[in-house]
């Protein structure tokens, strides 16, 4: 039978198919809908959420060293945070199958860097797959643990946002049960202090060899001969682009590219005239082709920033023919249609905790999350963003540093389980102080309102202790602590006034449901008096889409409208009830 998924459902089947018991991760956008379809088989997989990728990726290891097969799932900046465990697994090894499965998100559709997977595993020493569709993602996650057995390696599967979410035909397959053996006391292969890690290091080289001549005759990669005037080595959905755009031209697939295949690079290269190497983002392939002695062209036509597509790849096709480059316009009607960037949901609780800070003149660090958004008019009110629970770090960095202005660190509830705590225990431990305010929503709601140690509830669905961030803080060392609800803006402004002339630092929690995930948040819709209304545009400044300006007529669209009265709490008129 078959089915269309996409590639995040099929790399979930794949999981199910292949016999894995323990499958973890931490959610992030394009990766997401892995974890989330895997638990449709929680009767033979555990699947968590971890607090963060390191965790995950440290379970991950431990499941696999008891022989149990297990995947760990983040997008591509979650291998940042799990790079360490990542190091050295590389080292002591696998029993079961092991393989992280990273996406990237090449075009930042909803990332704060471009960085290609890829680099991780020559740093590593490990497999990387990178497959072309949906069925390739099942097959090649069933082959990444093949091969993690065999080589007693970790392997990555490096997905793409347009892999990740474009669907195709998917033909399923029953379930194969791996029995795990249980953990076997071997401290010489498990334990990597120095004695025992320098054998270890020579047993990565000659594995790494190995590798080498494995993927050469690999069937994940294959040439596919057509006219020899041009070859391309396409990777990963480079490969669905090229031959669409140079049917005609020979073409290497790479899906394992890593530890490179240079007895088939070499063979392909000598039967073609010229050849082109076609990747999204870094030359990682291009490079070590030239590394060969072979001549190449590459991102000297083939661009190294963004997403690849058909329309580029026509581009690139015009410039080696040396024809003029298309043009490319938009849909007729579609260039008519206004832009939509991205808001704050009416009635997010975010957006009264920045209407707040507005009354400030303060440096505001920012964080990971829909509270991102606060950088955006009509709030402004966020001055710096490095990565999940720099807020909380900068903040502090900030202070010592002897900053004038008042500094505040904001993060989000998920981000502080996350990576956040330990930025706390610096403040608490280092005495610096800034305010923290964590925003509060009791979910993970960027990513799509998945569940984290402070919702109570667990991935597989059980009921879970609710952690919290009020206990955390104290053993911070944190003794101003408050919970607020940011709805509630006069008392918002007050606190942070107070929490302001205070030489010390202060958390504020500001906790209000997400109203997307919890409806009963709502309330009944708000309305303008057009006859108390002076037009002074106050409300219109809290940047809240339920509030629309036409005509020099304010209104409020009660479709919208989720009843927080924020903008009325504004309004010095009157004029909204």
């Amino acid at each position: 039978m078959k089915e269309l998924l996409s590639g995040n459902e099929a790399i979930a089947r794949g999981a199910y198919e292949a016999g894995v018991r323990v499958a973890v991760g931490y959610p992030g956008t394009p990766s997401t809908e892995i974890l989330e379809n895997v638990q449709r088989y929680k009767d033979k997989i555990y699947c968590e959420w971890s607090p963060n990728e390191k965790v995950a990726f440290e379970t991950a290891a431990g499941a696999c060293l008891t022989g149990a097969r297990s995947i760990v799932t983040m997008k591509h900046v979650g291998l940042n945070v799990a790079a360490d465990p990542l190091m050295t697994l590389t080292y002591v090894g696998t029993e079961g199958g092991f393989v992280a499965i990273v996406a990237d998100d090449p075009g930042m559709h909803s990332s704060q860097n471009e960085q290609d997977t890829r680099n991780y595993a020559r740093f590593a020493k490990i497999p990387i797959l990178e497959p072309s569709d949906s069925e390739e993602a099942r097959d090649f996650l069933v082959t990444g643990l093949d091969i993690s057995e065999k080589f007693k390696t970790p392997v990555i599967l490096r997905t793409t946002t347009r892999v990740s979410h474009s669907r195709s035909l998917v033909e399923l397959k029953e379930r194969i049960e791996h029995v795990p053996q249980g953990f076997k006391k071997n401290p010489p292969q498990y334990v990597p202090i120095p004695a025992w890690a320098r054998p270890m290091r020579q047993r990565v080289e000659k594995r790494l060899l190995a590798l080498t001549e494995e993927s050469s005759n690999s069937p994940l990669n294959r040439i596919e001969w057509g006219e020899r005037q041009l070859g391309i080595i396409a990777v990963g959905i480079a490969y669905q682009y090229a031959k669409e755009i140079f049917p005609e031209a020979s073409i290497l697939k790479l899906g394992w590219c890593y530890p490179y295949p240079d007895k088939l690079i070499r063979e392909f290269a000598a039967g073609v005239k010229r050849l082109l190497v076609v990747e999204e983002l870094d030359d990682f392939v291009e490079e070590h082709v030239k590394a060969l002695g072979i001549p190449c062209d590459g991102k000297n036509i083939v661009p190294n920033i963004g997403e690849l597509s058909p329309l580029r790849l026509m581009e690139i096709r015009a410039k080696i023919e040396g024809t003029a480059i298309p043009e490319h316009k938009p849909i007729k009607d579609a260039s008519l249609l206004p832009p939509r960037p991205p808001v704050l949901c009416p009635s997010c609780p975010h957006r009264s905790i920045f209407a707040a800070l507005g009354r400030f003149d303060v440096v505001v660090t920012g964080d990971i999350g829909c509270y991102s958004l606060g950088v955006s008019a009509p709030l402004n009110r966020m001055d710096t963003i490095l990565c999940m629970g720099g807020g909380i770090s900068m903040a502090h960095g900030m202070k010592i540093a002897g900053e004038t202005k008042r500094v505040v660190g904001i993060v989000g509830d998920s981000t502080f389980f996350h990576s956040g705590i330990t930025g706390l225990l610096d403040i608490g431990y280092n005495k610096s102080a800034p305010v923290i305010i964590v925003a509060d929503n009791r979910i993970t709601a960027m990513t799509g309102h998945q569940d984290n140690p402070g919702s109570g509830k667990t991935l597989m669905g059980d009921s879970a202790y609710q952690a919290s961030i009020t206990d955390f803080a104290k053993a911070c060392g944190i003794k101003r602590i408050f919970t607020i609800d940011p709805h509630n803006f006069n008392a918002m402004v007050a606190l942070l006034k107070e929490s302001f002339e205070t030489p010390e630092p202060t958390v504020i929690i500001a906790l209000s449901p997400c109203v997307v995930d919890d409806r009963s948040a709502l309330r009944p819709a708000l309305k303008i008096d057009p006859t108390i209304c002076k037009h002074c545009k106050m409300c219109l400044k809290v940047g809240c889409p339920a509030i629309e300006s036409m005509d020099n007529t304010i209104k409020i669209n009660p479709l919208l409208c989720g009843g927080c009265k924020l903008c009325q709490q504004i309004c010095k008129f009157g004029a909204i009830s």
